[in-house]
């Protein structure tokens, strides 16, 4: 079984708690189900979240999915002028047979035109 990554980013439209849950819990499920993937082939999930998002850590989201026993960190993206705001971003560590090329990386949402060259 081969180490892959999966991207993917949810932007937000409002910064609250229970936004962050509903919609990194809605990219977390998408990466999930679109790749095939239990918490069982998740290695470790980095998420970062722009400057404009305070309300909580991605990461809770994804404990309160049920992953649990996975190392999940959350980091600032960088504050570079005109991008797009209140976005989460992750990138999730996997095991998986599947080929580099066919990995469903998932941006949701608005979110879609950060890349549009791999956006569902």
């Amino acid at each position: 079984m081969a180490v892959r990554a999966v991207r993917g980013a949810v932007q937000l439209e409002r910064d609250e708690a229970g936004h962050m849950d509903q919609q990194v819990g809605a990219l977390l499920t998408a990466v999930l189900e679109r790749n095939g993937l239990t918490t069982d082939d998740l290695i470790s999930i980095w998420f970062t979240a722009t400057p404009d998002l305070h309300s909580d850590f991605p990461a809770a989201a994804a404990r309160k999915l049920g992953i649990v026993d996975v190392p999940l960190i959350c980091a600032q993206e960088l504050d570079v002028a005109g991008a797009m705001p209140r976005v989460v971003r992750i990138l999730a560590h996997i095991e998986s047979d599947r080929a580099r090329a066919d990995v469903n990386h998932v941006y949701l949402g608005a979110a879609a035109a950060l890349r549009k060259d791999i956006a569902q």
